[in-house]
């Protein structure tokens, strides 16, 4: 039986409710969203599926969960009160502290008396005769709003073991992201782990020190660089928060919307001994260098194999046994195509006596039995399955709900091929329903906080604009939404990303269509993209007054 994360029914609310904007999910971008439409005076309430803030923070508490993300970039920089007051400990903060940070903002804006926790929308309805959204949720409430904003994220929806047999299994079944809010006690224990993306590769190391043993089955190798961890000084931390203005407007200026190290230099402009040596002052420096040493590292495949060959070099080198070295050595796609992962001792992990790797290529998991998992060779005996098996990644959430836009036309119908706005923001068709962090985006590919923030600025602004003007709705024209998608696909076309068999295309959920959604020519592109349409009078979008609705009536 698979083990999650227990769900109280929160309070009663009215049947129905009618609002000015519905935020849906209070993660990072949630948050933000509730508080700047709150802000502007508009009657706006949030519902959140957890019973508490912090979205994939909220679900994701398994051993060694930690952000990729530079702490000092996770983070709002809307309110300077916010960046002063709190203090992070580590470089990359795991998730125990990047929840406490998410509560200690909610307790400061007093997020939580305008949210419905353990409510869940399963219905999102466009009704045309009046020009709202009506939402239904699972706890039977009824919200009428002028504005819905969709702010379930990228990675809210787990994949799940898609093995037979969980049913018969006679120990513990647990998801990475949707991990028990109790400890979970490994402590002589035969642990199997599924799956070795980020989830896994953060989890493995800390199970194989407490179980008695673990076996890790692996299906595709991911290339991962070491964290290399460190704490953050007081003395480091005041200079941060001296200067935090002028580094958040330096980062909101990069590709990325971070503030890690960026090299406009081409590997090929260096010498064969240069570049090896920047490789290895990055491997050891750790964390997110060696993604910014060359800047034609995921567009030219020369340099992607250089650096794909020095990384494996790396595995060999960790690794004790040379077989097991070559299972975990990735082949087959450009390096970094995939999520970049970083982790602590991952590949040591494997020298440990404890610790077995299955490679389900050559060996396939069959079936979960009663005492284990049957591969197509041997059973293996468990008392407890971990699957870190990932997520239906980027449109997972929004399909998840029953969409449905003018005409009453569904979402599913309109993504049946992929993911398809304007800016990732809105979609023709589906008037006043804003996306925060919207697939089509910079999305995972760029610093989702401040991401969070822009689109939740943006979206304010708009809204002021149109009851300012006297508009009832907004939506982008199909010929702004195709020339969009239309670069959108350009741009990822000059990079090696999309050649990835990854949860960036849609490749690990069976029947989703193969397309690779999301923005890949930078943030502050992105960023200017969404300031000269809203300069522009919205360029790209079409009104309708209230006047002419009146009218139409």
């Amino acid at each position: 039986m698979v083990q999650t994360a227990t769900i109280e029914t929160g309070r009663q609310h009215p049947a129905r409710r009618r609002l000015d904007a519905l935020v849906v999910g209070m993660g990072f971008g949630g948050m933000c969203m509730l508080h700047t439409a709150r802000e502007a005076g508009l009657d706006v309430h949030a519902i959140e599926a957890g019973d508490d803030v912090g979205g994939t923070w909220y679900w994701n508490r398994y051993p060694g969960a930690r952000c990729d993300v530079m702490s000092i970039d996770y983070s709002y920089s809307f309110l300077n009160e916010l960046q002063q007051e709190w203090t992070w400990s580590e470089k990359f903060a795991a998730q125990p502290e990047i929840l406490a940070y998410a509560s200690f903002v909610a307790e400061k804006l007093d997020l939580r008396r305008d949210t419905s926790f353990s409510t869940r929308a399963t219905s999102v309805v466009f009704d045309d005769a009046h020009n709202m959204w009506v939402v239904e949720t699972d706890q039977g409430q009824i919200y009428e709003a002028t504005y819905c904003i969709m702010a379930t994220g990228p990675l809210s929806i787990p994949k799940g073991i898609d093995v037979p047999g969980q049913e018969k299994f006679g120990g513990e079944i647990y998801l990475t992201g949707r991990w028990p809010h109790g400890t979970v006690d490994f402590t002589g224990k035969r642990v199997g782990i599924i799956g070795t993306g980020s989830s896994g590769i953060q989890a493995i190391p800390v199970v194989a020190e407490q179980a008695e043993h673990l076996t890790v089955f692996q299906r595709t190798p991911s290339f991962t660089i070491p964290m290399r961890n460190s704490k953050l000084t007081p003395e480091y931390m005041a200079q941060v928060k001296e200067h935090y203005p002028r580094l958040r407007t330096i980062a909101k200026a990069t590709h990325t919307g971070g503030m890690r190290p960026v090299s406009t230099r081409p590997m090929f402009s260096v010498t064969t001994e240069e570049a090896q040596q920047l490789l290895e002052d990055g491997w050891n420096a750790g964390g997110q260098t060696i993604f910014g040493l060359f800047s034609d590292l995921l567009y030219d495949q020369q340099t992607n194999d250089v650096v794909a060959a020095f990384v494996r070099g790396k595995i060999r080198e960790a690794v004790n046994d040379p077989h097991t070295a070559e299972v975990l050595t990735p082949h087959g796609y450009p390096i970094f195509s995939r999520r970049p992962c970083l982790d602590t001792n991952y590949y040591e992990t494997f020298n440990r006596d404890n610790v077995l790797l299955v490679d389900c290529i050559n060996e396939p998991i069959e079936e979960i039995i009663e005492t284990g998992i049957r591969t197509g060779k041997r059973d293996i005996p468990l008392d407890i399955i971990i699957g870190a098996t990932g997520y239906d990644g980027l449109t997972g959430a929004m399909l998840a709900v029953d969409i449905k836009g003018r005409g009453g036309r569904s979402l599913r119908e309109k993504w049946a091929g992929g993911a398809h706005s304007y800016l990732g923001l809105m979609m023709e068709g589906f008037p006043n329903l804003f996306m925060i962090a919207g697939a089509n985006g910079p999305s995972a590919l760029a610093n989702f906080v401040i991401l969070n923030e822009q689109n939740a600025d943006w979206i304010t602004r708009c809204i002021l604009n149109m009851r300012a003007s006297g508009q009832a709705t907004i939506e982008p024209t199909i010929e702004a939404e195709d020339r969009y998608m239309d670069l959108l696909i350009e741009i990822a076309g000059r990079s090696l990303i999309p050649k990835a068999k990854s949860w960036y295309v849609g490749a690990n959920i069976p029947g989703k269509a193969n397309f690779f959604p999301i923005f890949a020519g930078g943030f502050a592109r992105y960023i200017d993209m969404c300031n000269a349409a809203a300069s522009d009078n919205y360029a790209g979008f079409v009104f309708k007054d209230q006047r002419s609705l009146v009218n139409q009536d």
